[in-house]
């Protein structure tokens, strides 16, 4: 219906305002936005085979492009034509309204007239594009615009009176003339609510956008890629809702993984473990507004669920829904769902990741009192459950994952030491306490599940290493001069890497490019290993590498297919943008 069919994961572009998030794809239509919030069922969803379309495409040959500007969202997707350049400056609006999200595109035809295409259509949720659409009401606005009403969804689409839009097989067509130097603004608003009053004043939205922005991202400046750094910090605010703190995983779902392999799934939520890290991340350059964010989501919902916390939660802190199959065709080689069985699992890192957040924050003195209460909480958390067995970083059957239990000593380290105890609210017998429990879980971890190599393994019952156990030195426990540590780097590196990509673990005998893509989250890992031992070198070409693999808008995705050179999973994932934010502050320092 739309003529957009999808394209490769690394083509398209994030427009986002914290509250939802629209993928841009190269020919200027939007292939997925879900409405009003990450979680809703989609508006557009060309993406994974549903319906729904808002494009702006110039008419003949053309080859894209385009550019986010500095530290912000605000992205120019520009289009050489055979007769010169067009130019569409695009962004969700700031600030952002739960209700009702703002989609602001200004169109200019650069050095010569220029033809385009302007659709608009909206779908039907997670339906087949063909379902029956008798929900769906357009009529014509007196100042020249649109209103659509789909469902529960209101839709007003401001700007096109000009190209005398008109509704065809439900989709609103037009096709706009403009002179050389002319410029077309156009307003989709998409709402829960009614749309009453005037429509936005363009310019107006404009300026709040930009000022938002320039607010939001810091300069980040004294290390070489502080362009690239703001960009990530960038990618993490739009991701985080403004209200509850929250950081959706990703923007979309069922993006796959690995082609037919059924490893695709629906990361439109907040996951403790990817909140705190993007917190440890911003903390490492000081204490911006994103640290803030992360510890006020994760502290209320440490003190709401206590020892009971669940892995994930949807961006208003309540419980993900459960899995469900979704009667779409899929992203190519994927399988549409919606939900997620996260909340089934308990993942005791996310308590250790806790700690780390809270022990940063502290030291740069933003705890407040719920803040060094959630400390006890989680401390206690770890003391009571550390014994059981549970689905560990990558969410796997529940074991007694080692990197759980070292990632928990390190953040009971953290908030224990005597420069972080009294800003976090230890006192010095509950600090001695939880340094002591610190202690028992490398001893134990050390009897179990250490090779016979001397490096760290898997667990008790899987003897291979796992990159994600070279993050624990990273944080303090063990040290990095420890052998334990030097030994797991020394295997990760022979084991699990392919060139300068790292894969999380065997699955099997099969060569590692076989079973899964590089992950680029451990690319980012092993450099900060690296540069812990001095490697600054060696540390820089990993970090060159992993930074490397990203789509032309420069957004990562979870894995990396070394041999296609292209992006695998969902987009963008938060916790990679957030380990490149903290490999850009780390590796412009000495190793501490």
């Amino acid at each position: 219906m739309t003529g957009y069919p999808p394209r490769v994961l690394g083509d398209y572009a994030l427009l986002a305002d914290g509250e939802r998030g629209a993928l841009i794809g190269p020919d200027g239509e939007v292939a997925w936005l879900c409405a009003p919030r990450w979680d809703s069922d989609p508006v557009f969803a060309g993406l994974i085979g549903g319906g729904g379309v808002h494009a702006v495409t110039p008419v003949g040959r053309f080859v894209p492009g385009g550019y986010y500007e500095d530290g912000s969202l605000v992205r120019r997707s520009r289009w050489v034509t055979e007769e010169g350049e067009v130019e569409c400056r695009e962004a969700l609006a700031l600030p952002a309204d739960p209700h009702r999200a703002v989609l602001l595109r200004r169109i200019t035809a650069r050095h010569a007239p220029a033809r385009l295409r302007l659709l608009l259509a909206a779908g039907s949720g997670f339906a087949a594009p063909d379902a029956p659409t008798g929900a769906h009401r357009t009529r014509r606005t007196g100042d020249g615009g649109w209103r659509i009403r789909a469902g529960r969804l209101r839709l007003r689409w401001s700007g096109p009176g000009a190209a005398r839009a008109r509704p065809v097989g439900g989709v609103l067509r037009a096709e706009v003339v403009l002179a050389a130097g002319e410029s077309l603004d156009l307003a989709l608003e998409v709402s829960d609510r009614r749309l009453d009053g005037p429509p936005p004043r363009i310019d107006a939205c404009w300026r709040a956008t930009e000022r938002a922005w320039r607010e939001a991202v810091p300069r980040l400046e004294g290390n070489p890629d502080a362009r690239d750094a703001r960009f990530s910090y960038a990618v993490l605010r739009g991701l985080t809702s403004p209200r509850t703190g929250g950081m959706v995983a990703a923007a979309t779902t069922s993006l796959p993984e690995r082609a037919e392999a059924g490893r695709n799934y629906d990361y439109r939520y907040v996951w403790i473990r990817d909140q705190c890290l993007a917190g440890q991340a911003v903390a490492a350059f000081g204490p911006y507004p994103l640290l803030d964010e992360a510890v006020r989501f994760t502290t209320a919902r440490v003190v709401e669920d206590g020892p009971r916390l669940s892995p994930a939660y949807t961006v208003t802190g309540g419980p993900v829904p459960d899995l469900r199959p979704v009667d779409l065709p899929g992203y190519p080689g994927g399988h549409d769902r919606a939900g997620n069985r996260v909340s089934r699992q308990f993942q005791l890192d996310a308590f250790g990741e806790a700690l780390l957040l809270f022990a940063a924050a502290a030291r740069h003195g933003r705890l407040d009192p719920d803040g060094r209460r959630a400390v006890r909480i989680a401390a206690e958390a770890v003391a009571r459950r550390h014994r059981e067995a549970e689905a560990g970083i990558w969410e796997l059957d529940a074991h007694a994952w080692t990197h759980s239990r070292l990632i928990c000593a390190a953040g009971l380290r953290a908030v224990a030491r005597p420069d972080t105890a009294p800003a976090a609210g230890v006192p010095d017998g509950l600090a001695a306490r939880w340094a002591a429990l610190a202690d028992t879980l490398l001893a134990d971890a050390s009897r179990r599940a250490l090779h016979p190599a001397g490096h760290w393994q898997r667990s008790p019952e899987d003897p291979g290493p796992d990159v994600a156990l070279l993050l624990p030195p990273v944080r303090g426990a063990p040290a990095a001069d420890d052998p334990r540590t030097v030994a797991t780097l020394r295997a990760c590196r022979a084991e699990l890497t392919d060139g300068h990509y790292a894969y999380r673990f065997r699955h099997d005998d099969r060569p590692l490019a076989e079973a899964e893509g590089a992950f680029v989250l451990c690319g980012f890992m092993m450099a900060l290993a690296l540069h812990q031992q001095g490697e600054a070198v060696e540390a820089a070409r990993w970090f060159e590498a992993a930074r490397g693999c990203c789509g032309s808008a420069g957004l990562f995705a979870e894995e990396y297919d070394i041999a296609q050179r292209q992006l695998r999973g969902n987009l963008p994932q938060a916790f990679v943008h957030a380990m490149m934010l903290e490999c850009a502050a780390r590796l412009a320092a000495p190793p501490s």
